[in-house]
């Protein structure tokens, strides 16, 4: 996508609409379906109505109800990276081993669980990461540009610049661990990697909620977060302004494929459309599954839960030994963390709650971890080898869109928009290879 492998300008994509028909004949489509309204479905939406395609955009909950809501709502490229790594193989273990590790694996009997495991076994080298690397930088790159370009279409909640983004650590073996981690990313081409290396107090100058424990940090420049609920909303509003048709609380039983377009079946009904996009987060392989798209994907559930504090901090923080991020949103403070992986469907599991409050604690000042409000565990879709399923499926006519993992924010709306391009040209934006869901 560098060097102008798919077009990003301010409020268009390309003009040559179409996509390529059951017998190779070139069609218009003229109104596609996009099932799942969290980031990834709405910007796909909203990146179609902009090359003229009428949509209808399905959820069985509601619009931004998902993985998108709860969490800590970071916009940093500069940190995607595939979560893959030889480094994953020690928590991994851990997981395992100690049930208030932010890194949980369950032991049970999950033949899906284990298929997941094995395939990210074989993934975390480092040839498997800087594969994967060098797939991610292309989308990477346009990430922020995506956010301005819904911006200069109507989209109105902000995005706010994370001025300042503070990765804080108990020790400076921590903090240079990151520095070093920074300087692999951007030797990977990772774009606008630029961090500052702090002493704890520089950092509790910036940020004094950080407790006497913090006795190093690193300041990341460049980045961004938003609140998440405010902006999938507006993004939802935007799609509806637009002409766009919601279609909320119905969920999507089947696809049929069929000569010319593809019918979604639901509860209520069924509806012909010319194409369709499945951007179901977790919940992807049901519908996709016979359509030839076998990556294994597993809900990687993560938590988060809002608290008072004395002074609600510049931008974010995050404390990477114990994967707990902390985003400032509507006067209070979002805490989020844990990789939990179980059921999409599972409930809450208060112990979860109680691990990040444990893990926290002792590096805030001025936050009320005990009363906490908006208790939230959403599935974050997983891939085995950490890279998002973006393209067409076995059928030209059926498109996946997901897989994200952790940055489903913060390439949501990039994703978007060559999920769009693809679909209305008719072929896959060149550098989008390795997303390949048929891989």
């Amino acid at each position: 996508m560098a060097d102008g492998a798919f077009s990003c300008q301010k409020g268009r994509l390309m003009k040559d609409v179409s996509v390529v028909g059951d017998a190779g004949q070139s069609i218009r489509p003229d109104h596609v379906a996009v099932i799942g309204a969290g980031v990834v479905g709405l910007s796909t939406a909203w990146f179609l109505q902009d090359n003229g395609v009428q949509v209808t955009v399905y959820d069985k909950a509601g619009a931004g109800g998902g993985a998108s809501w709860g969490n800590a709502g970071w916009l940093t490229p500069s940190l995607v990276a595939p979560l893959p790594e030889p480094a994953m193989l020690r928590y991994g273990i851990r997981a395992v081993l100690d049930r208030r590790s932010p890194v949980f694996v369950p032991l049970r009997a999950d033949w899906g669980l284990a298929r997941f495991m094995a395939g990210f076994l074989r993934a975390s080298t480092s040839a498997q990461w800087r594969a994967g690397m060098a797939g991610l930088v292309s989308l990477n790159r346009w990430a922020l540009d995506a956010f301005d370009v819904l911006a200069d279409g109507g989209v109105q909640a902000p995005t706010h610049e994370a001025e300042p983004f503070l990765a804080a650590y108990r020790t400076t073996a921590g903090r240079d661990a990151l520095l070093r981690e920074v300087k692999h990313l951007a030797s990977a081409g990772q774009p606008d990697v630029q961090a500052t290396a702090l002493t704890g107090d520089q950092a509790r100058a910036m940020q004094p909620m950080l407790s006497r424990e913090i006795g190093a940090a690193v300041q990341l420049h460049g980045q961004r977060y938003i609140h998440p609920p405010e902006f999938l909303r507006s993004l939802a509003q935007s799609v509806v302004h637009r002409g766009g048709h919601l279609v909320e609380g119905v969920p999507v039983t089947d696809l049929v494929a069929q000569p010319g377009g593809v019918v979604v079946q639901t509860p209520s009904g069924e509806q012909r459309f010319d194409a369709c996009v499945v951007a179901t987060g977790a919940e992807l392989p049901r519908l996709v599954r016979r359509f030839g798209v076998r990556q294994p994907l597993q809900a990687g559930r993560g938590y988060s839960f809002s608290v008072p504090v004395e002074q609600v901090p510049a931008g974010p923080l995050y404390f990477p030994e114990q994967r707990v991020a902390c985003t400032p949103l509507g006067g209070r403070l979002r805490v989020a963390g844990m990789m939990e992986f179980r059921q999409p469907d599972a409930a809450l599991d208060p112990r979860r709650i109680r691990a990040i409050v444990d893990a926290v604690q002792p590096l805030l000042t001025g936050a009320d971890l005990d009363d906490r409000r908006s208790e939230w565990v959403g599935s974050r879709p997983c891939t085995a080898d950490g890279l998002p399923l973006i393209g067409a499926t076995s059928c030209p006519r059926i498109h996946v869109a997901g897989g994200h993992g952790m940055w489903g924010i913060t390439l949501g709306p990039v994703t978007g928009l060559v999920m769009a391009e693809s679909l209305v040209k008719g072929q896959p934006a060149a550098g989008l290879e390795a997303f390949d869901p048929l891989r």
